[in-house]
C-alpha cells in the first residue's frame, strides 16, 4: 500500500557528505572497545517495546571525571554524554536510585528462579507419585502429602545427566554475567543520584512531583557553570534530545524511508507486517552497537562512510556483518525460543487465570510506535500520545465485524456455555465430579472459547462511524497514509490499521516465534538492502557542534527536508527539496511542531520560525475569511469541525473559536482583506456550527491527570500556540495549562493535513490542465525503448484517477467531520 520511494542517494552525498565532527584532545586518544554480542540480551523481558542500550556505553574507560572543589563534586567534564544524559532520563522515570536497584536485582533473580525452577520440577519431583499412579511407601493412601512428592538434594543430583551439568554451567555463566552487568549498572546510577541531588538539587523523593522538562532545564544551566560538554557553552534543549535519541532518530527515519525489514513472506500465510523485539535488538546491534557497525561509537560515524569510493565495500562489510548475526540468531533460536516460551509463560499465567479475556485487549505493535514516533520525541512522550489514542483506535477496530464469523461464534458460544451448564450442574450436584480425569480441563477450553467467542459476536448498541473514529485517531497520533482518506469504512484500511494496533494474542506469539523468523528476514529482507542503508548513512548523516553525527532529519530543518506538499511560506517552499530529501507524511514538519509546543524555550532557527508562523498567520487570514465572507469552507473550518468530533471539551473549543467575536489584529486583517466588512453571511456560519458539531466520538483523554514525571512538556504549558492564535486563553485549558499543548497539536496535525491535501489537489489539476492544453505523446516523450517503441506516459492515468477522486471528495472534510 506504500510504495518504496526512488532515492537517489549519489547525487545527493555529493551535494551534502557529512562534516568530521570536532574533535578535542581527549577524544583523539579514544580507542574502540571489544563489543561483545551475547543472544540472550535480546530476550530481555524487561524492555516492554525497544531495547533500551543505552545503560551500557560502547567505551569502558572512565565515564566522569569528578574534582572535589569545596565540598562538592564538580562535573567538569564528561566524556559519554549520550549514556549520561539516557541515564539521567532513566532515573526520572523510573523513580530514582532505589527502585533502579530493586529492579535490577530482580531481575537477576528472575533468571535464576526459572533455572532452579525448571530443574526442581524435572528431577526433584515423583511425578508416579503426583498423578497418583503409585501410591507413596508407609503413607496414609488417602492423603498424599509434599513430602511425599519430593525428594531430597541428594536423590535430585544423582539424577542429573552430563546434558543437564552442560545446562546449569552456561546458565551459572550467564548468571554471573547479569551479576556484573547489575553491578555496573548501580555503580553508574550512584554517580547519577549523586549529580540529581548536588548538581541538580533534586532529591529522590521529589522526582515523582518534577517533570523532565524541569530537569533538562537545570540541566542546562549546570551546563552553564560546569561545563559538562567542554565544545560548547551552553546545551540546547534539541542538544539533549540529540544525545538520548540519537539511534532512534535514525530507526525513526530509515522506517520512513523503508529500509527496514517490516513486510516479508512467510509459507502459507502471505505477507506479515511484523517488528519484532528480537528483531529490534538485532538491527540496533547491527547498525549502531555491534562490533563492524557503522558507528565506532555513541556519537559517530566511522571516517570511511564520508568517502564516496568506499560505498561498495562498506555494503559488502555491513551484509557479511547481517549474515553473521543472522547465522549466530539461527544457531541460538531454540534456546531463545524456549525461554521466551517459559517467560511469557509465566508472565501471563497469573493474568490469564484471573481474566482469560485480557488476551482479547489489543496494544500499539513496536512497527506501530516507529512508525508513528517523532523525531525527537522520548518515550513518556510517545506512550502519553499513544494512550490518548487507544480508546478510539480500539472502538475503530472493534467497529468491524464479520457476518460469517459472528454465526460462527453464536453457535460455539452456545455448545460451549450448554456443555460448562452441564458439567457445573453435575458438578454441584455430586462433588465427585470435578475429580474425575481432564475435567478440569474441559472446564478451562470452555471458558477460552467462550471469551473468544464473545469478542467475535458485535455489540448490537455500536454506532457505526468509522470516519470519526479514524478523524480521532489521526489528531493523536499524527500519521496516518494519505490514502486512508475518506476510506476508514473499508477492510483494507481496516486490515493496514491493525498492524499498528494488534491483539495482544498476536503481539505475544509474533515475540515467541520471532526466533526462529528473526534469521531469516535478516538474510532474505534486511541483507539485499546493505548498499541503500550505507547510501542512507553517508547521505543523511551531519556533524553538530557538541553533539557529534546526527541524523539530518532530526535536526527538523524545514527548509532541507521539507515536503513542498507541508510548506506554507513561499520562501521555504521554494527552497524545499524533492522526495528523495523530505520524508513521508510531513514527519519533518510535524515533529517540528510538536517539539516547539513541549519546549517552548528552544531558540527555533530563522527557517523554523517561519514556518510556525506561517502556520498561525494562515489559520487567523481562513478564520477571518470564514467569518467575514461566504467562503467558509477552508481547511481551517475542516480542521475545526474535524476537531470538534473528538470530544466534548473539543467540540466546546472549536465552537469558541469559530463563534467568537475577531479580535482587533483579526479585524483589521478582515477589513484587508474585504473592505465591506461583515456580511450577513454570520448567521449562515453559526448555522454550519450547529449541524456539525453536535456530536462527540469520546471524551477528552488528554486532560486526565498524569504523575508528573510522566508528563509532557512544562507545567505553564506552551507560551504561544494556533490556539492562542485564533481564540485567545481559554478559561476551560487555562486550569490545566499542559493541556494546551496537547489540544493544539492535535488541531495543528488536522490543519497540516487538510492543507497538504489541498496543496496536492492543487498540483494534480495543475497536471491534468497541463496534459489538456499539451496533449499527445510529444510533451511527456522518452528516449525510446527496445524497438524503437516510446514507453507511455508513466503517470498520466494515476493522475487523472487521483484527481478525479480528490474532487468526488473534496466537500467532505479530513477523515470525518459529521458530514461524511
Amino acid at each position: 500500500m506504500m510504495s518504496s520511494p526512488n532515492i537517489n542517494y549519489s547525487s545527493l552525498a555529493e551535494a551534502n557528505p557529512f562534516r568530521e565532527p570536532e574533535q578535542h584532545d581527549e577524544a583523539t586518544t579514544k580507542a574502540d572497545d571489544a563489543k561483545s554480542f551475547t543472544a540472550a540480551a535480546h530476550l530481555d523481558p524487561h524492555n516492554d517495546h525497544e531495547p533500551e542500550n543505552e545503560d551500557t556505553p560502547r567505551n569502558s574507560g572512565i565515564m566522569i571525571h569528578m574534582v572535589p572543589e569545596t565540598g562538592r563534586a564538580r562535573w567538569n567534564h564528561i566524556e559519554d554524554l549520550d549514556s549520561f544524559f539516557s541515564r539521567m532520563y532513566n532515573y526520572q522515570q523510573k523513580h530514582g536510585f532505589q527502585v533502579i536497584v530493586l529492579d535490577e536485582v530482580f531481575q537477576v533473580l528472575e533468571f535464576g528462579f526459572v533455572v532452579w525452577l525448571l530443574t526442581f520440577v524435572t528431577y526433584c519431583i515423583k511425578h508416579d507419585v503426583l498423578f497418583g499412579d503409585t501410591l507413596p511407601p508407609g503413607s496414609n493412601p488417602t492423603k498424599t502429602t509434599l513430602s511425599d512428592v519430593g525428594m531430597t538434594t541428594g536423590e535430585c543430583v544423582a539424577k542429573f545427566s552430563w546434558f543437564t551439568y552442560l545446562v546449569i554451567f552456561i546458565a551459572a555463566i550467564y548468571l554471573g554475567f547479569r551479576v556484573l552487568k547489575m553491578i555496573y549498572h548501580i555503580t553508574q546510577y550512584a554517580d547519577i543520584k549523586k549529580f540529581y541531588n548536588t548538581a541538580l538539587g533534586i532529591e529522590d523523593t521529589d522526582l515523582d512531583n518534577i517533570t523532565w522538562h524541569e530537569v533538562q532545564q537545570r540541566i542546562r544551566k549546570v551546563q552553564a557553570e560546569q561545563h559538562m560538554c567542554i565544545d560548547k557553552e551552553s546545551l540546547t534543549e534539541l542538544d539533549i534530545y540529540h544525545r538520548v535519541l540519537r539511534f532512534k532518530n535514525y530507526l525513526v527515519a530509515l522506517m520512513n524511508k523503508q529500509l527496514l525489514p517490516v513486510r516479508f513472506h512467510l509459507p502459507f500465510l502471505g505477507e506479515i507486517c511484523s517488528l519484532s523485539r528480537g528483531m529490534l535488538f538485532n538491527i540496533d546491534f547491527i547498525l549502531f552497537r555491534g562490533p563492524g557497525s557503522p558507528f565506532q561509537n555513541n556519537w559517530q560515524l566511522r571516517d570511511e562512510f564520508a568517502v564516496r569510493s568506499n560505498q561498495t565495500e562498506l555494503a559488502q562489510r555491513l551484509s557479511k556483518l547481517i549474515l553473521g548475526v543472522a547465522l549466530v540468531n539461527l544457531l541460538l533460536s531454540p534456546v531463545i525460543f524456549i525461554w521466551q516460551l517459559i517467560y511469557f509463560s509465566f508472565s501471563y499465567a497469573n493474568i490469564l487465570r484471573k481474566e482469560p479475556s485480557a488476551l482479547g485487549l489489543r496494544t500499539w505493535s513496536n512497527y506501530g510506535r516507529l512508525y508513528l514516533r517523532h523525531f525527537n520525541e522520548l518515550d513518556h512522550e510517545l506512550d502519553a500520545r499513544l494512550n490518548r489514542a487507544y480508546e478510539y483506535a480500539d472502538r475503530y477496530l472493534s467497529s468491524f465485524s464479520s457476518p460469517l464469523a459472528a454465526v460462527i461464534a453464536r453457535n460455539l458460544l452456545f455448545v460451549s456455555g450448554g456443555l460448562l451448564l452441564l458439567i457445573l450442574a453435575f458438578g454441584i450436584y455430586e462433588e465427585h465430579v470435578f475429580q474425575v480425569e481432564h475435567v478440569l480441563t474441559i472446564i478451562a477450553v470452555l471458558t477460552v472459547v467462550g471469551v473468544v467467542a464473545r469478542t467475535m459476536i458485535p455489540d448490537e448498541n455500536m454506532i457505526w462511524c468509522p470516519e470519526q473514529l479514524m478523524t480521532a485517531i489521526l489528531a493523536h497520533v499524527h500519521y496516518l497514509p494519505t490514502e486512508w482518506k475518506q476510506h476508514a469504512h473499508t477492510a483494507l484500511v481496516r486490515n493496514e490499521f491493525s498492524n499498528f494496533f494488534q491483539f495482544k494474542a498476536g503481539y505475544l506469539l509474533s515475540e515467541i516465534f520471532s526466533p526462529f523468523v528473526t534469521p531469516f528476514v535478516l538474510i532474505f529482507v534486511f541483507r539485499p538492502k546493505a548498499m541503500e542503508i550505507v547510501k542512507f548513512f553517508r547521505t543523511f548523516t551531519v556533524s553538530v557542534r557538541g553533539v557529534g553525527n546526527v541524523c539530518s532529519f532530526a535536526q527538523m530543518d524545514v527548509r532541507k527536508h521539507g515536503n513542498p506538499d507541508w510548506q506554507l511560506n513561499s520562501d521555504l517552499e521554494e527552497f524545499a527539496k524533492p522526495q528523495q530529501t523530505s520524508l513521508v507524511g510531513g514527519k519533518t514538519e510535524m515533529s517540528l511542531v510538536r517539539f516547539t509546543l513541549n519546549n517552548p524555550e528552544w531558540q527555533m532557527p530563522k527557517e523554523a520560525s517561519l514556518f510556525i508562523k506561517g502556520i498561525r498567520e494562515h489559520a487567523i487570514e481562513e478564520l477571518v475569511q470564514a467569518k467575514t465572507s461566504a467562503l467558509q469552507d477552508n481547511p481551517l473550518t475542516h480542521s475545526l469541525i474535524s476537531f470538534g468530533t473528538i470530544g466534548e471539551e473539543y467540540c466546546s473549543i472549536a465552537n469558541s473559536v469559530l463563534a467568537a467575536q475577531l479580535s482587533p489584529t483579526q479585524m483589521e486583517l478582515s477589513q484587508s482583506l474585504r473592505p465591506g466588512g461583515f456580511p450577513v453571511a454570520g448567521s449562515d456560519f453559526r448555522q454550519m456550527l450547529q449541524q456539525n458539531l453536535t456530536a462527540s466520538v469520546g471524551p477528552l483523554d488528554s486532560m486526565r491527570r498524569l504523575r508528573l514525571s510522566r508528563a509532557e512538556g512544562r507545567l505553564e504549558g506552551p507560551a504561544d500556540t494556533l490556539l492562542y492564535s485564533l481564540y485567545g486563553v481559554d478559561p476551560r485549558l487555562s486550569k490545566n495549562p499542559m493541556s494546551v499543548g496537547v489540544a493544539d497539536m492535535c488541531l495543528s496535525a488536522l490543519y497540516l493535513h487538510e492543507l497538504s491535501q489541498q496543496k496536492r489537489k492543487a498540483r494534480q489539476s495543475r497536471i491534468v490542465e497541463m496534459e489538456d492544453e499539451q496533449p499527445g505523446p510529444s510533451h511527456w516523450q522518452r528516449p525510446p525503448g527496445p524497438g524503437g517503441a516510446h514507453p507511455p506516459p508513466p503517470s498520466s492515468s494515476s493522475s487523472r484517477h487521483n484527481v478525479i477522486t480528490s474532487k468526488a471528495a473534496e466537500s467532505t472534510p479530513l477523515l470525518g467531520s459529521i458530514r461524511s
